[in-house]
């Protein structure tokens, strides 16, 4: 598997790319192109194209939860003819602070797209799975009560020996996460994590985040978009954590 990072907050020094407060990634399966979020704007577009990846190649269209800076970018897909795998619940209306950060578009006017609503695990290329709606049960902090986002899932890569995990925002909590993928596949390695942790300006999720992390011993994380500074030194502490930005790209 191969992941190139097309969206991101953060841009890597002396390479010449666009970031947003966003993410989007485009995965490699053996034959299978899977584009995982859209970013908020055309951002992952014109960098796809700088990075000289065809977009017109994916298959399949993965939406981790259904929040603008994850779905903005679907305005400039209208052309696109891959399956498109969500939780039924991304396209609710969705407030944050008296601010609509919904998903900015009706599906209905895609007509070229085949939508796949599911809330249980799904299968989308040879290694990938769609975890679907997450159980909430180990990770329980108060972010979590306040903004349960039922629609919130990732996906694991699963080479028959250990994961791999690739989340967007992590607002289901990413010890859930983690713990629904071992669950799925009966698999309990998990080699590394990739996206938001949604680690922000909360110690005591920092903190449970840490030591389930210091616990199972991955190989690394790779924390982006929503997970600070202060959260991504805290990681650091307890196993290898790598820098992320626009043009990454991860090999598995």
């Amino acid at each position: 598997m191969k992941i190139t990072v097309l969206a991101d907050n953060n841009t890597l020094i002396d390479r010449y790319y666009l970031g947003e407060p966003a993410l989007s990634l485009y995965i490699e399966d053996e034959d299978q192109r899977i584009l995982f979020d859209t970013g908020y704007s055309d951002v992952f577009i014109r960098n796809a194209q700088a990075l000289n990846i065809d977009l017109d190649e994916v298959d399949t269209i993965v939406i981790s939860h259904g929040h603008n800076d994850h779905t903005g970018g679907l305005r400039y897909l209208k052309n696109s003819q891959a399956r498109l795998i969500m939780h039924p619940q991304a396209e609710e209306k969705k407030i944050y602070r008296h601010l609509d950060i919904s998903m900015p578009v009706n599906l209905k006017d895609y007509s070229d797209l085949q939508v796949i609503r599911t809330a249980k695990p799904c299968r989308i290329s040879k290694h990938l799975t769609f975890l679907g709606q997450i159980e909430q049960t180990r990770q329980k902090r108060r972010w979590l009560e306040d903004d349960p986002l039922l629609d919130d899932s990732a996906l694991v890569y699963d080479d028959g020996r250990e994961l791999f995990i690739i989340t967007g925002c992590s607002h289901s909590g990413i010890v859930n996460i983690c713990e629904q993928a071992r669950k799925l596949t009966g698999i309990s390695r998990i080699r590394g994590v990739l996206g938001g942790f949604h680690l922000l300006d909360d110690p005591q999720a920092t903190s449970e985040v840490c030591e389930y992390f210091r616990e199972i011993s991955p190989e690394v994380l790779y924390p982006c978009h929503c997970t600070d500074l202060k959260a991504k030194i805290a990681l650091s502490a307890v196993c290898p954590v790598a820098e992320v930005g626009v043009s990454s790209v991860i090999i598995i």
